[in-house]
């Protein structure tokens, strides 16, 4: 009887024990949460510093008279007021508009050639992208010292082979007036960045199943209507991607005009990045530049957000 009940009580007890070893939900729960936020600690800190605190400061800086040396003091919202009264913002906006339409449309349906062009396995194939993809692997910065150096009418060497093939008989001003500046960055821009683009659409495109091509093949879909009925649909998501890239890079187009064309000729390739970074470091007002800044940043955001609106 007494080994009876001290092993019933032995079992109670080793029972209460597992019990008690057993976690609770909720504390599995906030392990997890705590382990996630370890983890998303280190590109939280790197966002908060380098995004979240600049824009913050930026802000405050269109907010007062802040010139570059010296002390600040609050002038709201004089900073906004006088933007039109800056003699290159609306040529710059106009501009850069312009340049963003022409680069968008150009871009993207280059882009989409090259990846249709690539699509398929067969030989030679891999050859080919690496060779549409290997521009942009060059700085921005470097190939519009390259196209500078190419298309220079001094000592770049396209004006001689124009010349020898009998296309020209006299140097191309090929920045030497605005529509030939314009259409000469234009092709900078489209030798740097097709092949980028060229790799998102074509991540789209082999994500389409083959089973779906197949079968329109089956159904005797024409090459026209696979492209407009099947392929143009399932790679929206991917062209929402390459069109909010395009068309950000293109707003904040600096590079491309300060090296290759420095706002010439005649500020007709002024962009609107070039007027803030005229207005912060030749005029030495930062509390211009930085309203400048929140006025390309609204309009960054409106445009994107009607670009996504379109293809959706």
């Amino acid at each position: 009887m007494t080994m009876t009940t001290s092993g019933a009580a032995g079992q109670g007890s080793s029972r209460r024990r597992s019990h008690k070893a057993r976690p609770r939900p909720g504390s599995r729960w906030r392990s997890r949460a705590v382990l996630g936020w370890v983890y998303a600690a280190p590109t939280a800190l790197i966002v908060g510093v380098l995004f979240v605190v600049p824009l913050v400061l930026v802000g405050w800086m269109s907010l007062n008279r802040w010139p570059l040396l010296g002390p600040a003091a609050l002038n709201a919202p004089a900073n906004y007021v006088k933007i039109p009264d800056n003699p290159l913002f609306f040529d710059a906006v106009l501009f850069t508009l312009k340049y963003t339409a022409i680069t968008t449309v150009l871009l993207s349906a280059l882009a989409l050639g090259l990846a249709l062009l690539v699509q398929d396995r067969r030989p030679g194939v891999s050859f080919f992208r690496t060779a549409f993809f290997l521009p942009g692997a060059v700085g921005f910065a470097a190939a519009a010292l390259l196209f500078y150096g190419m298309l220079n009418n001094d000592f770049g060497p396209i004006d001689p082979m124009l010349r020898a093939l009998g296309v020209t008989d006299e140097p191309v001003k090929w920045i030497g007036t605005p529509n030939m500046a314009l259409f000469s960055t234009i092709a900078l821009v489209l030798w740097r960045f097709a092949g980028f683009n060229m790799l998102i659409l074509l991540t789209g495109l082999q994500a389409i199943p083959v089973e779906v091509y197949e079968a329109a093949r089956t159904d005797g879909a024409t090459r026209w209507q696979i492209f407009t009925k099947i392929t143009l649909p399932l790679l929206r998501p991917t062209v929402a991607l390459m069109l909010v890239l395009s068309v950000t890079g293109s707003l904040l187009a600096f590079d491309q005009f300060f090296v290759f064309t420095n706002g010439g000729p005649d500020n007709s390739t002024v962009s609107m990045v070039m007027v803030i970074y005229r207005d912060a470091f030749f005029r030495f007002d930062l509390g211009g530049a930085a309203a400048l800044s929140v006025v390309l940043l609204v309009v960054l955001v409106s445009v994107n957000a009607l670009a996504f609106r379109r293809v959706r």
